[in-house]
């Protein structure tokens, strides 16, 4: 009886379902099958997109070719030849097909107005959108999760109620109207067009200087917006984590309040604020458009203002593809990010 009693428990104790064997390939297949789903949900979106930005595109209206020869004496002949060598007289399934088979291959087609490939274009004028963005953003987080933080804390003081209606404000503000009125106001103080001065100087360290000179309106002008999204969300998940139980624990231990803010509410509340850093940053770099445009800084916003005119197909099918992949990459990393940091979704 007592054998017996022994090797029950021995069975117990050893890799079952539920313990450390099983449990842990049920996990990981969790894992696995948390990823797929996630990863095939993104490339299903993406090839929502690809459809989308052929189609949208198309509705625009206007002809490129009447564009590209406006005001030069053009021959009916010329004008068929030009549309043959675009592409454009083909049926619409197959300038589909065409299209997504140079997706494949990674080209993205040859610009109608500049006659050079989108994807050179859209590298050259991804560095300035990222300058902008990731400086914005960077400044953006950590204005607003400090404001967010000292007003959650405040909750109800001047400083709360004052910093809540200038984020709201803000936050319901366009950003090409905000950034006019960044140039009125600065006229003079800051240049107003472009990311460098039309003489460059030799000096390393002033080049540095000019660029961050012409990045101040443009990025203050982001900033002003963005920060308030974060602002809000830390203060609301602040107010929700000051009422719990652990916090006052810590307190009847004799901590002081600044470090129970510190060390055991802040952390807490940073997880809805982490996430949303990486969902927002895909959605400013896709809409820097009006910004650029406004301070023609030369980034994909300006150029896909530019390939509006004419409008040059392969160019905005280009960064509409660009800037909604930010997006969907943006997403599925916040997603990821998310299941890390939170050991509840771990587990679900």
């Amino acid at each position: 009886m007592s054998a017996v009693t022994v090797t029950s428990t021995d069975a117990a104790s050893g890799p079952g379902p539920g313990r450390n064997g099983s449990g842990r390939r049920g996990v990981g297949g969790s894992t696995v099958r948390f990823l797929a789903a996630k990863v095939g949900g993104a490339l299903a979106s993406f090839s929502l997109v690809v459809v989308l930005g052929f189609l949208l595109f198309r509705m625009i209206p206007g002809d490129p070719v009447a564009t590209m020869t406006r005001d030069r004496p053009t021959s009916p002949e010329q004008l068929a030849e030009l549309r043959e060598r675009l592409g454009v007289d083909k049926p619409m399934y197959e300038q589909f097909v065409d299209y997504v088979l140079g997706l494949l291959q990674g080209d993205l087609g040859t610009s109608y107005m500049y006659n050079r490939p989108v994807a050179d274009m859209i590298g050259e004028r991804l560095w300035p959108t990222l300058l902008l963005v990731g400086t914005a953003t960077v400044l953006a987080v950590a204005l607003g999760l400090w404001l967010g933080v000292r007003a959650a804390w405040r909750r109800g003081s001047a400083f709360d109620r004052v910093n809540t209606g200038v984020a709201l404000t803000l936050w319901s503000m366009p950003q090409f109207w905000l950034g006019l009125l960044l140039l009125i106001a600065t006229q003079g103080l800051f240049p107003s067009r472009g990311m460098r001065s039309p003489v460059i100087p030799e000096d390393p360290v002033a080049q540095v200087l000019d660029v961050a000179h012409h990045l101040v309106l443009p990025c203050v002008t982001l900033l002003a917006v963005i920060y308030a999204q974060y602002m809000l969300v830390m203060r609301s998940s602040l107010l929700e984590e000051m009422g719990a139980d652990y916090l006052t624990t810590a307190r009847a231990k004799g901590l002081r309040d600044d470090l129970v803010r510190r060390r055991h509410a802040v952390p807490n509340a940073l997880l809805p604020t982490v996430t949303l850093v990486f969902l927002q940053f895909g959605m400013v770099v896709s809409g820097t458009v009006t910004v650029e445009t406004v301070f023609s800084w030369p980034g994909l916003g300006l150029l896909t203002y530019e390939a509006l005119r004419g409008p040059d197909l392969p160019l905005l099918q280009g960064v509409f593809v660009v800037l909604a992949s930010s997006v969907l990459v943006m997403n599925l990393v916040a997603e990821l990010l998310y299941r890390v940091l939170d050991p509840r979704v771990r587990e679900s």
